[in-house]
């Protein structure tokens, strides 16, 4: 399993730790709130770990996709049985901090991103090329 994988598992089990921390230490519409944003947080190391290749950006958006869309559905209805999982009452404010949640996921995408290779520069015949800087 490659760095990322394994960056994105740790990071999951890291958001769950804190959510249920959240849960058990504060209450009210912090806890609400927070546990929204992390909902957001593990979809995007989800992604992470599906899909590493993934630009941490790109990781954080389907996130932030996935957590819109199911807000979204709530309003036709979620099934009984998913409704545990994800939610069962469209609340407005929940979509704004599924962006505050993509943006955490962002910067923990961000951090599990392999630091640069040093022949990074060099291309297949081992001669120098230009380095962009960019990703």
């Amino acid at each position: 399993m490659s760095s990322r994988r394994w960056w994105g598992c740790g990071a999951a089990v890291v958001t769950v730790a804190v959510g249920l921390g959240v849960r058990a230490w504060t209450g009210g519409d912090f806890a609400k709130y927070a546990g929204d944003a992390l909902y957001t947080v593990m979809m995007c190391a989800v992604v992470v770990v599906l899909a590493p290749r993934l630009r941490p950006a790109v990781a954080a958006a389907v996130a932030l996709a996935f957590s819109w869309a199911v807000e979204l559905l709530q309003i036709a209805g979620i099934p009984a049985l998913l409704q545990p999982l994800l939610g069962s009452t469209f609340n407005a404010p929940d979509l704004l901090w599924y962006v505050v949640g993509a943006a955490l996921g962002w910067l923990v995408a961000l951090g599990g991103r392999p630091g640069p290779r040093r022949d990074a520069d060099r291309d297949d015949t081992g001669k120098r090329t230009a380095v962009t800087g960019r990703d």
